[in-house]
């Protein structure tokens, strides 16, 4: 991002896709940046509108089945999003965009449906709805963090060469085989809300380190007391 401009998030979608207050990513990213002096621009981009390929942080979140499928659609045809993270970019993938970034994802009656391939990651319907809060432990090309949020989906994600785990689920279900979402170069998926952002700051600013360079710290005591009670409330005895 150049010193002279602000910094650009993009929101996919908010139409088709923004379930459990994921919208909320956005707002944190804001907060986060302003907080430290970075101007920030905004861009609601609507389904029937073209993804600009000039934004520096590229957030979607979840939704229906039918919302994802037509989301698919339309991000395959545009190819805006595939321009910008190809230039550097980077982008946070909740839920059903999370599975949307794979290769292949699962339909309304399970059917496969075309990705757009951002992810070597393949998805499909798995037997039973997971859903309560999660918790795990992140990769440490990340940071090492405890990332926890509020998990409701019926997938199972399959995860290929290309990509590496998120994280390690200590509680919850995750991607299904005791790994949850994953990360390749400046691509984030989860399937966890709360927003997830707002849950695990830390990884706010991940991004906002991506797009700017290093940061200056924020007092972030708030959060750790509030993760201690989340993870004491959900965590084995």
């Amino acid at each position: 991002m150049p010193s002279d401009s602000a910094l650009r998030i993009v929101w996919i979608y908010p139409d088709l896709l923004s379930t459990y207050g994921d919208q909320g990513n956005v707002l944190i990213l804001e907060q986060r940046a302003r907080k430290r002096g970075i101007p920030v621009e905004t861009v609601y981009v609507r389904s029937a509108d073209p993804v600009p390929d000039s934004g520096d942080i590229y957030l979607i979140g979840g939704g229906e089945d039918r919302p994802q499928i037509l989301a698919a659609e339309r991000l395959r045809r545009d190819g805006g999003l595939h321009r910008a993270i190809d230039r550097g970019a980077s982008m946070l993938a909740v839920c059903a965009g999370y599975q949307i970034m794979g290769t292949v994802f699962g339909g309304e009656e399970g059917q496969p449906v075309e990705g757009i391939g951002l992810l070597d990651i393949q998805s499909s319907r798995g037997p039973a709805r997971a859903v309560g809060e999660l918790a795990a432990e992140v990769d440490t090309g990340l940071g090492g963090h405890v990332l926890t949020g509020f998990e409701n989906h019926m997938g199972v994600t399959r995860l290929g060469p290309g990509v590496r785990p998120l994280s390690r689920t200590i509680v919850g279900i995750g991607n299904g085989d005791g790994t949850e979402g994953c990360h390749a170069g400046k691509i984030v998926g989860t399937y966890l809300h709360g927003p997830a952002l707002a849950r695990n700051p830390w990884l706010a600013d991940v991004f906002l380190g991506w797009a700017t360079g290093p940061l200056t710290p924020i007092d972030d005591a708030w959060y750790d007391r509030l993760r201690d009670e989340r993870l004491k409330a959900v965590l084995p005895r």
